[in-house]
């Protein structure tokens, strides 16, 4: 029988750990041993380049449609409806709501409350040049076991991301098969779930919703064979990318100006037809897009100066991202009614197509071309990014004994986390040919913004904790911007779906299962 000293010892000890932090210094130093180091080939540019690779790559793209038509469902159900709109007026509705053309007055939601916390992780990410990110950050501020739930909310983020970007890359390539005139089985280059069925431009039904025999083919290569180029090391990554970045940029200003004269202003009224709701929802939708800030402080260890080159790198994304986000949302609720473009995962390309069939408009039978080109290169440097965000956290993760070793071994010529990456490209690669936008994107959604929250908090604490550590970037007015981060980010999870919530919590319980069977005895906390 234990005696009663033993457990109060073992209950003790078990507190200890859960509470235990990393050292930055350790972190630091951890990070530079030959056999756990990472090439640094990574300047200032490159890391711009990373991060609107992953912001415009994604949302403008694909899911500007559904944050700005929302989605509808059969009957109303608790499940389905917002948070915040269920607490508030006690009813059910059938769906979400989209911001309709108010989507602009989204952006600019998100792209305050991406300014707070882009800041909050510019300053970390100066401090604490690691591979993790957010994961990295509250080990050394809030402890193992938040550092747990965090690393394991991460993985949820990026996997979600990329499915949703990868199933927007697979309808761009049907697009551009009809635009040769090719149509192949809609089996093969659609997902084999569809909540909302599946219609043709003129609306006519080609899968009733639910599930169907199939597999969405296009999405599934673009992941695998990004993940080959991961493999081989982030420099030639980086190179692609900002090839990638240059085009897609390109793309958009095109479909900007060309767009411009076909605008008809009365698609603008109602301007708000869903009211705040439909405004805080179709933020909520399209924040996970923004993640791209946070993708490049996963590459911190992979910076040639990380003090210096992250601050730059996160807040030059931000200013760029936000500027072509609201141009893009303004254009195209202008140029097609904002319900049309329900459940299209590419609104973008779609619209011109619309356009080029009208009277006058057969010039943009190009144009439609090349804004495909580049939608299509964007959400390729979006995935790649991500993916190499999620990599870089299992590698993490796994160097601290959290996950399994096998996870943190680096190739030996390419000096990439060889194992993380490929498992990362699978974990994505299969559910993309599985699930439509809009189911994957909403997880994602509240991860991000979840991780946004701790990241937030972290800044509070270090700055209590080691008010006297160098930071080559301070996060202005003291405390006041990453608890306008805390609140903007709480109140925007509160437009998710109460089912989001639900499946969160669920991913949430099976991650604390798992370290508290397996990870909290394999951590280098352990035993002390």
């Amino acid at each position: 029988m234990t005696s009663p000293l033993l457990t109060n010892l073992r209950r003790t000890a078990l507190i200890k750990q859960l509470i235990a932090r990393k050292s930055i210094d350790k972190l630091i130093s951890d990070s530079i041993e030959p056999e756990r180091a990472l090439k640094k080939t990574l300047g200032p540019w490159s890391l711009t380049a990373l991060g609107i690779g992953a912001v415009i790559g994604s949302g403008i793209f694909t899911v500007i449609g559904t944050a700005m038509a929302g989605q509808k469902f059969d009957a109303p159900s608790l499940e389905n409806t917002p948070l915040l709109h269920y607490l508030i007026y006690h009813t059910a509705l059938a769906g979400r709501p989209g911001a309709g053309p108010a989507l602009a007055l989204s952006l600019v939601l998100v792209a305050i409350v991406c300014v707070f916390t882009g800041l909050c992780y510019a300053e970390l990410a100066s401090m604490i040049p690691i591979a993790g990110s957010a994961y990295t950050y509250t080990y050394a501020t809030l402890g193992e076991l938040t550092a747990w739930i965090i690393g394991w909310d991460l993985i949820l983020e990026y996997a979600f991301s990329n499915m949703s970007v990868s199933v927007g890359f697979a309808a761009h390539i049907v697009d551009l098969l009809d635009w040769f005139g090719f149509h192949p089985p809609a089996q093969w280059i659609s997902p084999a779930y569809l909540p909302t069925g599946l219609q043709d431009l003129a609306g006519n039904s080609l899968y009733n919703s639910g599930w169907h025999f199939g597999f969405n083919i296009p999405a599934f290569l673009v992941v695998m064979i990004l993940t080959v180029l991961l493999v081989r090391g982030i420099q030639e990554s980086a190179r692609a990318n900002n090839v990638m970045v240059l085009v897609k940029i390109a793309a958009i200003l095109v479909f900007i100006f060309t767009c411009a004269s076909f605008v008809k202003p009365h698609y603008w009224h109602p301007f708000m037809p869903n009211g705040w709701t439909g405004v805080l929802t179709g933020g909520s939708i399209i924040f996970f897009t923004y993640i791209g800030f946070d993708s490049v402080s996963t590459a911190a260890e992979e910076c040639k100066n990380p003090q210096r080159d992250l601050p730059f790198g996160i807040l030059a994304t931000l200013v760029a991202c936000t500027v072509l986000y609201g141009a893009v949302a303004i254009t195209l609720s202008g140029i097609v009614p904002w319900q049309s473009v329900m459940g299209d995962a590419a609104p973008v390309v779609n619209a011109l197509k619309r356009l080029s069939l009208l009277p006058g408009g057969a010039s943009l039978t190009w144009v439609r071309l090349f804004v495909l080109i580049g939608a299509m290169l964007g959400m390729i440097s979006s995935i790649l990014v991500f993916q190499l965000g999620q990599a870089r956290v299992w590698f993490a993760m796994s160097r601290d004994g959290l996950l399994p070793t096998i996870f943190g071994r680096i190739h030996p010529r390419f000096r990439t986390p060889s194992v993380a990456t490929w498992v990362a490209g699978f974990v994505v690669g299969i559910p993309a040919g599985l699930l439509d936008i809009g189911t994957v994107s909403n997880l994602s959604n509240i991860g991000t913004l979840f991780a946004f929250v701790l990241v937030s908090v972290a800044v509070i604490i270090l700055r209590y904790r080691e008010p006297e550590r160098h930071r080559s970037f301070r996060t202005p007015l003291g405390p006041l911007f990453p608890v306008l981060s805390i609140i903007f980010c709480i109140v925007l999870m509160m437009g998710l779906e109460v089912m989001t919530w639900m499946a969160f919590f669920v991913w949430l319980v099976i991650g604390l299962i798992i370290y508290f069977f397996y990870s909290r005895f394999r951590s280098e906390f352990a035993g002390q």
